[in-house]
């Protein structure tokens, strides 16, 4: 059975505010660390805003 919509953005939520899980499911825990790494790689991309100059 597929996790739910209202599951998955409660630990959206939980993780994109820094917050703790607070469960051991191994489901919600994958997710949550699947998220978190997502972030986690988002931080360490430089982003180029530089306007060209022609």
């Amino acid at each position: 059975m597929p996790p739910s919509s209202c599951w998955m953005h409660r630990i959206y939520i939980a993780t994109t505010m820094n917050y703790g899980l607070g469960s051991d499911d191994p489901k919600e825990l994958a997710y949550y660390n699947k998220i978190r790494n997502e972030i986690d790689d988002m931080k360490k991309e430089t982003v180029k805003k530089r306007v060209p100059l022609n």
